[in-house]
């Protein structure tokens, strides 16, 4: 496969050629000929995609690749930049100035340098890289016939797991073939808890025939009927030229004339093999099984919606299982087992990691030694596991879309055990250049597709979802952590700086290896104390899982505006940030993330004509943030977060192109203007605070809202200073924001009469009513409205009587009731609602009763239903 990271590049670079026509008069023809050898380059690399090689003539053509685009993208920005602010100085004139013109002539020496080398590179290695098509062997060597598996002695914290599962294959459908898929990361133990049941003698008094069949990825179907041939005949020999389909017959007859039949298939890669194999079992009614193990989320739901997915193991289990590995049957030294639990607990739940870990261990009682193994973890899973952590997460890795592949990595620029935020990370793809553009998706929408792709891949863990089910946070667990810093440094894809054992900071100046730069927050000092200055650089990020703000001189702190004259991505959210003159000429900036004691956005972040997303978080006292920047400008801006409140600038003028902002989270009511929304008329998510009386007048803001008709999530949250005006919701209101799929009130005290004004939101699918959003203590909805509406939030309301039927939500998904602790009961009624699969109460006792008497109604129609509640041990869950 080609290298993904280099793929990227080449296309990163012909996206920056073709995006900056208008600056880069005089010398247009030499930056056309470099275009069409970039593009030679490209249609190689997506020639070269089809097939693979481990040759190390391939692996040196990739990187002399990889130094051309950078060679080449370095000079074009640096010229960018100097054409930007000569237009900017003789924005009258036609002519280029002297100085100018020496730039001009020196870039096109560069180009005409450049264009040789990529054209000499291209015709030297014609016959460097001779591919051979991927047919059936796997990648690296070939696959065992047996996937890997813990010694049965050695299983642990695996009993009530394999219960859960044995059950659901004792009581499952009494007549038809049902399938129970095992899901979960690289390393979870999916095999041992699949060979753990297997060998339960239980599954003897109810399956008449148990039969393993390992798959791998690369399976041949013929291969799997043969090995469950075998379980029936001693003859197999005399079926090693049938086909499939009379394979396939023949284990069907066997089958119908025994009892039930169990079938385990291991490490299952594609849906096919689960197609082809339901296929071999008689409609003989007699309740027949496949077990299966994967770990591919969407192969384990497109088998079974509900499939079983694999816990981590606890500390305790962990640490169980360290012992066993490292002691035998032996017991942990006592001066030993505090470092024993520390490092059982770094391997975050996964066997593998412990197992692995416990390698680096065995035969080694020394404290220091432990102590050595306790400081890195991460490091000494990838010493000592060339056949196991590595071939494990690499297995996924290369089933991965190139593109997915570098998107993947990137992932690794975020600390260890960090919670990764879904738009922040969606965010940074796009801003890197991670992201194809196409046709029928926006770039965020491509992007979350790769996200969502990847925690069903089980490559990176859920950690929290948004009301909606879509993923809210996310984190990579250490040991694909390590995976992903190694992957990436060896790809040149960023570098992680840290101190050398003999308390160094590291040279970042090969432009080659270090064009981002990620850095723990603890040494960031010690790093501009060495006052670095390197071009090349397009990325530095400092993340901190810290809510205390590092305190740096403003004299330090403008050593990083000076560092990087061409950085595109600047995440420096963990330090107290300020401007500054240098840092107005970072014109290559697509994301900026920063902290500080901001009064206002100054007039020269217009200058920032690439700018993409801005996270600002301000600690001035201020009510809100002044906008002073001509931000209609930016044509760029996607994305604008502010902690407080901005108030914008109307646009000069309402003339030209409308401005592709998606998101303003959050604005004054004030600036919800008609000239404003306007100009901002792409957007898809709003959110407004302040002052909400004048706002919400028919004549006064919101009716500018029906400027925005791609809107699909709307906060309106009014200050708590200003409750105590008398607010009601427009008549007029679901015509407005007919689009809106997620409303969040808060603080709004409309009356409880009014709510079913909403309810005519055609497209409303969220609807989350924060503290205050309504007022009063009955709540009646009429039939018919909320047609849409999913989830609904209710939270600190006044409410005490609630009466609905099945018909006022008739698709309600989920409900969640938080401090509404006057609220007599839920409407039994709800029971009714056919969707209805999870309901959350906290601080919400009085309604207690009734919502157990939902769980009740719903769980005696064998229907699958959450209920949680809080405080935790009044909690209950049923799922049948």
């Amino acid at each position: 496969m080609a290298d993904c990271v280099v793929n990227f590049l080449v296309e990163n670079l012909l996206q920056l050629l073709s995006d900056n026509v208008e600056l880069i008069k005089g010398v247009d023809d030499d930056f056309k000929l470099l275009l069409e050898e970039v593009k030679r380059l490209k249609a190689f690399l997506d020639d070269a995609a089809k097939f693979h090689s481990d040759s190390s003539q391939w692996e040196q053509l990739v990187q002399d690749i990889q130094k051309m685009v950078f060679k080449a993208e370095d000079v074009i920005d640096k010229f960018l930049v100097q054409a930007k602010l000569h237009r900017n100085k003789n924005k009258v004139g036609r002519f280029f100035d002297v100085s100018h013109l020496t730039t001009v002539r020196a870039l096109a020496a560069e180009i005409k340098g450049i264009h040789e080398k990529v054209k000499k590179l291209r015709e030297d290695n014609k016959d460097a890289f001779q591919p051979k098509p991927v047919l059936e062997l796997p990648k690296k060597g070939v696959e065992p016939t047996q996937g890997p598996s813990l010694e049965d002695d050695e299983v642990v914290g695996f009993d009530e797991e394999a219960n859960k599962v044995i059950t659901r294959l004792f009581e499952g459908p009494a007549e038809s073939l049902d399938i129970v898929p095992v899901v979960g990361m690289p390393g979870l133990g999916k095999t041992t808890l699949a060979r753990k049941i297997y060998n339960d003698s239980k599954l003897s008094y109810e399956f008449f025939s148990i039969i393993w069949v390992y798959v791998g990825q690369s399976y041949k179907i013929k291969d799997i009927f043969l090995n469950i041939l075998k379980f029936f005949t001693k003859r197999i020999e005399d079926h090693l030229n049938d086909d499939v389909d009379t394979l396939a017959n023949l284990i069907s007859d066997y089958m119908s004339k025994g009892g039930r039949c169990l079938i385990v298939l291991d490490d299952v890669w594609e849906a096919t093999v689960i197609d082809h194999v339901k296929k071999v079992f008689p409609e003989n009614k007699k309740g027949h099984r496949i077990m299966m193990t994967t770990r591919d989320g969407y192969l384990a739901t497109y088998a079974n919606p509900d499939p079983h997915n694999l816990k981590f193991l606890n500390p305790k289990e962990s640490f169980e299982l360290l012992v066993k590995r490292v002691f035998g049957k032996g017991s942990c030294p006592d001066d030993l087992v505090k470092l024993g639990e520390k490092i059982a607990g770094s391997c975050g739940g996964v066997p593998l990691a412990v197992v692995v870990i416990a390698g680096a261990l065995r035969g080694r009682p020394n404290k220091s030694d432990w102590q050595r193994v306790q400081k890195n973890v991460a490091e000494h899973l990838y010493k000592n596991s060339q056949e196991s952590c590595l071939k494990f997460v690499q297995m996924s890795y290369d089933r991965l879309p190139q593109e997915v592949q570098t998107c993947f990595l990137y992932c690794g620029v975020f600390p260890r055990g960090f919670d990764i935020p879904s738009w922040k990370l969606i965010r940074m793809w796009i801003a890197e250049g991670l992201i194809k553009p196409q046709q029928t998706y926006t770039l965020e929408e491509i992007a979350e597709l790769h996200l969502n792709d990847l925690v069903k891949r089980n490559l990176l863990i859920l950690m929290q979802k948004r009301s909606d089910g879509q993923i809210k946070a996310c984190r990579l667990h250490d040991m694909l952590h390590e995976f992903c810093r190694k992957e990436a440094t060896n790809k040149w894809l960023f570098h992680e700086i840290c101190k050398t054992p003999d308390n160094v900071i590291p040279s970042i100046q090969d432009q080659d290896t270090r064009r981002r730069l990620c850095i723990e927050p603890s040494i960031l000092y010690d790093f501009l104390s060495t006052r670095p200055f390197a071009e090349h650089v397009r990325s530095f990020y400092c993340f901190s899982s810290k809510q205390k703000q590092i305190e740096l001189s403003p004299n330090d702190i403008k050593l990083i505006h000076k560092a990087f004259p061409l950085i595109r991505v600047l995440d420096v959210e963990s330090l107290k940030f300020l401007f500054s003159k240098d840092f107005n000429q970072l014109f290559h900036l697509r994301y900026i993330a920063i902290s500080g004691d901001f009064k206002a956005l100054p007039p020269t972040f217009g200058t920032f004509w690439n700018l993409q997303t801005l996270v600002l978080n301000t600690s001035t006292s201020e009510p809100t943030i002044d906008v002073k920047a001509e931000i209609w400008n930016m044509l760029q801006l996607r994305h604008l977060h502010t902690n407080i409140p901005a108030k914008l600038p109307s646009p000069t003028t309402t003339a030209g192109k409308a401005s592709c902002l998606q998101t303003l989270s959050m604005v004054s009511p004030e600036s919800c203007k008609k000239d404003v929304l306007a100009k901002a008329c792409n957007l898809k998510k709003l959110s407004i605070r302040g002052q909400m009386a004048a706002f919400l007048e028919t004549r006064g803001g919101i009716s500018n809202l029906e400027e925005l008709k791609c809107l699909e999530h709307l906060k309106l949250l009014n200050d708590a200073l200003y409750m105590n005006k008398l607010l009601h919701l427009p008549p007029a209101f679901f015509r407005l924001v007919r689009t809106v799929k997620k409303l969040t009130l808060a603080n709004t005290k409309f009356p409880w009469s009014e709510a079913d004004r909403l309810g005519q939101l055609e497209s409303l699918e969220v609807l989350k009513l924060k503290e205050n959003a309504f007022t009063g203590d009955t709540w009646k909805p009429e039939v018919g409205g909320f047609s849409q509406l999913q989830v609904l939030w209710i939270e600190r309301a006044e409410l005490e009587t609630w009466e609905a039927s099945n018909l006022c939500f008739p698709i309600l998904r989920h409900l969640v009731l938080v401090s509404c602790d006057k609220l007599n009961a839920v409407p039994l009624e709800l029971a009714d609602i056919p969707n209805l699969h999870e309901m959350k109460l906290d601080n919400t006792s009085k309604a207690v009763k009734s919502a157990k008497d939902i769980l009740e109604r719903k769980t005696s129609k064998n229907i699958k239903f959450k209920f949680s509640m809080f405080p935790p041990e009044t909690e209950s869950k049923a799922t049948q």
